[in-house]
């Protein structure tokens, strides 16, 4: 991670109210994830513990502290796709993916009319079924 490049992600919200959100989204969306060294940065930079910062990415599932190669799938498991079927297409989804894709549970995308709905990076894939599921971590 290059240290000038994580000084101005922080830099970009220095004016703001409660940066610290904002910061980390940045630095995961440049990064993939959000390194010791860069939570020691942000708190530094922010006048927090290294331990509210980390407090932080621990408690939201969408921040990774080591990276990951692997394309993400972000399945939606809530009530409204659970009632549409999407646990019915788990065993094509895990047997396609394999280790080679990582599949995240998510609670809703907002589509429940049209669900069983997935997220791949910021593509939402609705009305899923086995076939259309394995079809899209196939092509991933």
């Amino acid at each position: 991670m290059a240290h000038a490049s994580l000084q101005e992600l922080i830099a970009a919200h220095a004016d703001r109210e409660g940066p610290l959100l904002p910061i980390l989204h940045d630095v995961q969306a440049a990064f993939g994830h959000i390194s010791e060294d860069a939570m020691r940065t942000i708190a530094h930079a922010l006048n927090l513990s290294r331990a509210e910062v980390h407090g932080v990415v621990s408690f939201y599932h969408d921040f990774k502290t080591a990276p990951d190669a692997r394309p993400v799938l972000k399945l939606c498991r809530a009530e409204a796709c659970k009632a549409r079927g999407v646990e019915a297409l788990l065993p094509a989804i895990e047997n396609t993916a394999g280790s080679r894709v990582k599949v995240e549970t998510i609670y809703c995308l907002g589509l429940c009319a049209v669900g069983p709905a997935a997220l791949v990076g910021n593509t939402v894939h609705a009305r899923l079924t086995a076939e259309r599921a394995s079809a899209l971590v196939a092509s991933l």
